[in-house]
């Protein structure tokens, strides 16, 4: 097989253009899937029954069930409700609807790890179950939750090449345009594999970064 050159020097600067959109929505995907996801590790240990079955309800239907059905429900389907949203912005809503609940279950093990009797100990002490959850649940949990949560990164910039089906330009979109005008499949994917692997090498490398800063406890 021979490697057209020429098409390879032409594709890397337009499969950056769709990179810059992966990133983005990665970024922005695991940012609120972060926050959506720490809302729902702390809800799974609320008082109330209902709260922490609408967590676990949440949690499942995420995890049993394929990213690119959720892709579809909020593309396809929320326009039904009146909620229109652009390609970009449904594919992040999808992926950090998908995050959260991956990363509450994983907050919500994290936090489970820590030795409950110190839990026990602090409110000995006087210590309310806001500042247990704070100042001796949370640091504790921190460090078992990075590494699964590196996964999850990995995961969503793996997923969002899913969103070419909706049309939205990211990487693996950016190289079906340039393969349906050039035809030249091999090369063009295999620069999509390389700059996946770049990126998420990257991920990989400084999650290990910050796993060794933070304090063992």
């Amino acid at each position: 097989m021979t490697i057209d050159w020429a098409i390879v020097e032409l594709a890397i600067p337009l499969l950056f253009a769709g990179l810059y959109t992966t990133v983005r929505i990665c970024l922005l995907s695991i940012v609120l899937g972060a926050v959506l996801g720490f809302v729902l590790g702390l809800a799974a240990f609320s008082r109330s029954a209902v709260v922490r079955w609408s967590v676990r309800g949440y949690v499942d239907f995420i995890r049993g069930t394929p990213i690119l059905i959720q892709i579809f429900l909020v593309y396809f389907a929320l326009p039904g409700l009146g909620i229109n949203l652009s390609e970009f912005w449904a594919g992040v809503v999808a992926l950090s609807l998908n995050a959260g609940g991956f990363i509450g279950e994983i907050v919500r093990a994290g936090i489970n790890s820590v030795e409950r009797g110190q839990s026990e100990a602090a409110k000995s002490i006087g210590m309310t179950g806001r500042q247990v959850l704070i100042y001796i649940l949370l640091p504790q949990a921190m460090r078992p939750i990075v590494p699964p949560l590196t996964n999850e990164l990995v995961n969503l910039i793996k997923g969002s090449a899913l969103l070419s089906v909706i049309s939205v330009y990211e990487l693996t979109r950016a190289g079906q345009a340039i393969i349906s005008t050039h035809f030249v499949p091999f090369e063009i994917y295999f620069l999509i594999a390389l700059y996946y692997y770049v990126v998420i090498s990257a991920v990989a490398y400084l999650s290990r970064l910050l796993e060794r800063r933070l304090p063992v406890w």
